[in-house]
């Protein structure tokens, strides 16, 4: 064997067992450690709490007994799969047709639109719901308004149709912005070629653009399907009587007297069973229908005339409106004259609500932002690590822990503050505490930072980085030098996305929070569910605008007017 030879095998098998024993593997190491102690361990803590009797500590088969031998909780079940399923389907025809005529159909004030839909899609859904009982409920505006010009005895929206209405209008969002990312990856040549056969309007609309977007469609209906199931605040505040699974798993561990923990522990795993099938089905077709589109033309949208255009506005602006309806509600009534309590309305405008809801709630908005960005910075941290190895170091036991990084994402909100909340009071103490909160932002966000960084890395030549290695640098510092460096506009992007809907979520949190860690979502919630309405818009409209000011610089970073996740 000629002697460079001989000296490049030798060099390449040093650099394998270099490679073998790097800081990568400690990544992997530490990364599935991590989830072990912080996943694994609370549901494993929430699956031993449902088969333990409560008071004889036995093994017992009693609460799934109990919950499938009586109809009162098995027609739960079926009202939220009622209700999800309805939802996802009204979200995904609306969402996709509202997707597919902006991205074609030129349309005056889109990036506006734009705007609104994302801000819809960053506040909570209960916020909707109590908007909309300010304006459907019993005594909402335009139930008054109804009853007194009709005649007829409207009881205001709750029940079935109320949380549809509330929960739909809430998820369409995500259909919107998802869809919308894949037609901007179709070629406009696509639709050349079916004009050519005589393929016009809705047939070429179902032909060819419904299919090839048919895998992102069925994603985001799943990520849609995922939310409204565990969304609990809407069915909460305007179902009335009409029961979901989440408001009993809620009911039930947080009550004082004659709730079961042990119960509420088998019904988030019941709960949790339901996500997994759903999701199996949706990975199953996904993997086996799975393609990827590359644009050079891509589509955009055109100048349209006549009849087609006043459809296109008129469908347009007509969603969207009824999508920013409840938050125009929502800050008209925060700048409302109220009693001293906040309670009542009285005549007038003033700024009285939001000194009121400062000086007694101000450290709900400081948690918000410290919480929120604590957990950002962790998120980012962990999901760039777990994502560099996922993608560039391969092997099983970055394949597995590529597989726990989604866990999470089935798992509803409910069901991890409730597994927190067991596992984590001794010996390891983060029940009442902002670790608890600042854990729960984490696991739920995590999946998508890493699928996010991950597809970014996959963009990226891997020979950008042996470059750095052939010149004597060491991986860490190719990693730290080269590839954070080009990955950075993405993450801080991504970031800024993250950050907003992590200050939104409340399933989780609202199991774990105490007095002195609420957060803005636990205190429009608790404030609404109190009856102090001036407080809660004046904290909604405070929440919405701190989610603008997010929205405003993440298109400066990003030099766009639209975003894709």
């Amino acid at each position: 064997m000629p002697m460079e030879v001989k000296i490049c095998f030798l060099g390449s098998t040093a650099m394998n067992k270099k490679q073998r024993f790097d800081i990568w593997i400690i990544v992997s190491i530490v990364g599935l450690a991590l989830y072990i102690l912080f996943l694994f361990y609370p549901l494993f803590g929430i699956l031993k709490e449902s088969i333990i009797n409560g008071t004889s500590r036995d093994l017992t088969t009693e609460y799934f007994k109990k919950f499938f031998s009586k109809a009162y909780y098995t027609n739960s079940l079926l009202n939220s799969l009622k209700v999800t399923s309805s939802v996802t389907l009204i979200t995904t025809i609306v969402g996709t047709s509202l997707a597919f005529v902006m991205q074609t159909v030129k349309i005056r004030g889109r990036n506006i639109l734009d705007i609104i839909i994302i801000v819809s899609m960053m506040s909570p859904p209960f916020i909707g719901a109590y908007s909309w009982i300010l304006l459907l409920g019993r005594n909402g505006s335009i139930t008054r308004f109804i009853n007194g010009f009709t005649g007829i005895q409207y009881n205001g929206i709750y029940g079935f149709p109320g949380i549809l209405l509330v929960a739909s209008l809430s998820m369409m969002p995500v259909i919107y912005v998802y869809v919308s990312g894949a037609f901007r990856n179709m070629d406009i040549s696509l639709f050349e070629a079916s004009e050519g056969f005589g393929c016009i309007g809705i047939g070429r609309f179902l032909k060819i653009v419904i299919p090839l977007a048919l895998p992102t469609i069925i994603s985001s209906a799943l990520l849609v399907f995922m939310r409204s199931l565990a969304d609990f605040g809407t069915p909460m505040l305007i179902g009335e009587g009409y029961r979901t699974m989440p408001v009993l798993i809620f009911n039930d561990f947080m009550a004082e007297l004659g709730g079961e923990k042990g119960f509420a522990a088998a019904m988030s795993i019941i709960l949790m069973g339901v996500t997994l099938i759903i999701f199996l089905i949706q990975k199953y077709y996904t993997d086996k229908n799975s393609f990827t589109m590359n644009a050079y033309h891509p589509l955009e949208p055109v100048q349209s005339h006549g009849i087609r255009q006043v459809l296109a506005y008129m469908f347009c602006y007509f969603v969207v409106g009824i999508m920013i309806l409840p938050r125009l509600v929502v800050v008209y009534t925060a700048f409302k004259n109220t009693s001293p309590s906040g309670s009542l309305f009285v005549p007038g405008f003033s700024f009285a609500s939001f000194l009121r809801v400062f000086s007694k709630m101000g450290d709900s908005i400081r948690n918000t932002l410290v919480f929120a960005s604590v957990a950002v910075i962790i998120i980012v941290v962990v999901g760039l690590l777990i994502s560099y190895v996922v993608v560039r170091r391969p092997n099983r036991l970055n394949t597995a822990l590529d597989a726990f990084s989604m866990i999470p994402f089935i798992i509803p909100g409910s069901v991890i503050g409730i597994a927190i909340s067991i596992s984590f009071r001794k010996p390891f103490v983060l029940t009442g505490t902002a670790g608890a909160l600042i854990l729960v932002y984490v696991i739920r966000r995590l999946p998508y930072m890493i699928r996010s960084i991950s597809a970014m890395l996959r963009s990226i030549s891997l020979s950008t980085e042996e470059a750095g290695i052939s010149l004597g640098a060491s991986h860490l510092k190719v990693f730290s030098q080269i590839t954070v460096p080009i990955l950075a506009p993405g993450i801080m992007s991504g970031s800024i996305m993250t950050w907003m809907q992590t200050t939104s979520e409340l399933s989780a949190s609202i199991m774990l929070y105490v007095a002195n860690t609420r957060t803005l979502s636990i205190s429009i919630y608790t404030e609404v569910i109190r009856g102090q309405y001036g407080n809660a818009a004046a904290l909604a409209t405070i929440f919405m605008i701190i989610s603008v000011i997010c929205l405003v610089l993440f298109f400066k970073i990003t030099g766009k007017h639209e975003f894709n996740v």
